[in-house]
């Protein structure tokens, strides 16, 4: 199945705490990051998502946020450090390509938020992604 969804990352299940309606599901990233994400209790059934399952993380680009460095005091579980790869910059919004182990990460940002942020080739990142932004595809 092709995807609109540029953000793909393979990874392995290393936990699935199940509640009454969602679950939450650590995977394992292939470049060893973990990230957690919130899904439907029914997905995880209907994907057959165990602990050891090989998964693949979605993420929609609008998803990502771009912090310059780790972030404390705040609800986003997920933060992934990455090299900025490229920018593209648009009349308001801009693409910023990242780097990360294991894979790569598309950033839909402001084309402000780049200039404010001083993001350029090489420069240092943490992608930021919401738990219940992240979506699973069985591998």
């Amino acid at each position: 199945m092709s995807l609109s969804i540029r953000n793909q990352i393979a990874g392995t299940v290393v936990a699935v705490s199940p509640g009454e309606v969602m679950a939450t599901v650590k995977v394992r990233l292939a470049g060893g990051q973990d990230v957690t994400a919130a899904i439907t209790l029914e997905a995880v059934k209907e994907l057959g998502i165990t602990e050891g399952s090989a998964v693949r993380t979605l993420v929609k680009s609008t998803e990502v946020a771009l912090a310059t460095g780790p972030v404390e005091g705040l609800s986003i579980r997920n933060q992934i450090p990455g090299t900025v790869a490229g920018v593209a910059t648009g009349g308001a919004m801009a693409s910023v390509k990242v780097s990360v182990e294991g894979g790569e990460l598309t950033a839909a940002i402001t084309k402000d938020a780049v200039a404010d942020l001083g993001l350029a080739e090489g420069s240092s990142v943490v992608a930021l992604i919401k738990s219940t932004e992240i979506s699973l595809a069985s591998a």
